[in-house]
């Protein structure tokens, strides 16, 4: 299989930090799926219209409390 026609899957672990992991494969422990899957451009381009704040959640939310 060609790696533009292999379909990912986005991802996304308890920090809110997002990913894109192969389709065929089982997720990662401490990662769960999206509801978001495609080719790897659709997958990366879903990532960076949600993903708007890269840092992680805990720092997020240390900042706020701050």
């Amino acid at each position: 299989m060609s790696f533009e026609a292999e379909q990912y899957v986005v991802v996304r672990n308890a920090e809110e930090q997002y990913s894109i992991w192969p389709g065929d494969r089982p997720v990662p422990q401490g990662w769960r799926t999206m509801d978001v899957r495609g080719s790897r451009e659709e997958c990366l381009t879903h990532i960076e219209n949600v993903w708007t704040d890269m840092r992680p959640a805990s720092l997020r939310a240390a900042g706020s409390a701050a």
